[in-house]
């Protein structure tokens, strides 16, 4: 069992940063692949970004280049860097583990936390 809390949510302007935390505990997090997902109002939860235990990435096309994905094995923490902010990434945001490899399905993740609202403004 892995319990995850987000934070680091909150409002900006269009073009600036925020950077998302994804606090673990329970089992080793280190066994785990975790991935960021987001879900609009009134849209269904979509891909950002995951990474391997070995930290091995995969972005969604809409974010590459400008969201980054790390995570600090010691801490049972994972981050997402998002710079360049768009209106169009307003959404809350997830994180998600898994065992074993990455992936892009919301189906294949078994633990999730609560989520954190990013709201970007034009």
């Amino acid at each position: 069992q892995v319990q995850l809390v987000e934070s680091g949510g909150g409002l900006v302007q269009a073009g600036g940063s925020l950077r998302l935390s994804c606090a673990a505990s329970g089992r080793t997090f280190s066994d785990y692949a975790i991935g960021w997902f987001r879900q609009a109002s009134g849209k269904e939860r979509e891909f950002v970004v995951a990474i391997s235990w070995s930290c091995v990435t995969f972005y969604a096309d809409s974010v590459k280049g400008r969201f980054t994905i790390s995570r600090d094995n010691a801490k049972n923490t994972g981050f997402l860097q998002m710079n360049s902010l768009k209106p169009e990434d307003t959404a809350v945001y997830y994180c998600a583990a898994k065992v074993g490899t990455i992936a892009t399905s919301t189906s294949f993740y078994d633990y999730w936390g609560q989520g954190t609202q990013v709201t970007v403004s034009s």
